[in-house]
């Protein structure tokens, strides 16, 4: 069964960055888009950036542009979003999808505060 598990959140000052992984099993990795979400409290759950399967092409939210960035190892069955320049508006939980037929993961949460 498709599995889908985040990690690497936590707390983080602002300006600091963190690293999320997102470790894919189940289905052929390589043949699918993969996208990370986030979902802050009281707000809808928002898009943040998106990556093709081979990795050629990337989308993000403009309020992450130029401070996030999308990659995937294939062999590796891994997605990862690296952030930097965290601000506390960057504070949510954040979540790994594969966007065909919607497989979620669980969410991590990611805290930016001092």
């Amino acid at each position: 069964q498709v599995q889908l598990v985040e990690s690497g959140g936590g707390l983080v000052q602002p300006g600091g960055s963190l690293r999320l992984s997102c470790a894919a099993s189940g289905f052929t990795f390589s043949s699918y888009a993969m996208s990370w979400y986030r979902q802050a409290p009281g707000k809808e759950r928002e898009l943040v950036a998106r990556i093709t399967g081979s990795g050629g092409s990337r989308n993000y939210v403009d309020s992450v542009k130029g401070r996030f960035t999308i990659s995937r190892d294939n062999a590796k069955n891994t997605v990862y979003l690296q952030m930097n320049s965290l601000k506390p508006e960057d504070t949510a939980v954040y979540y790994c999808k594969r966007e065909i037929l919607g497989y979620w993961g669980q969410g991590i949460q990611v805290t930016v505060s001092s």
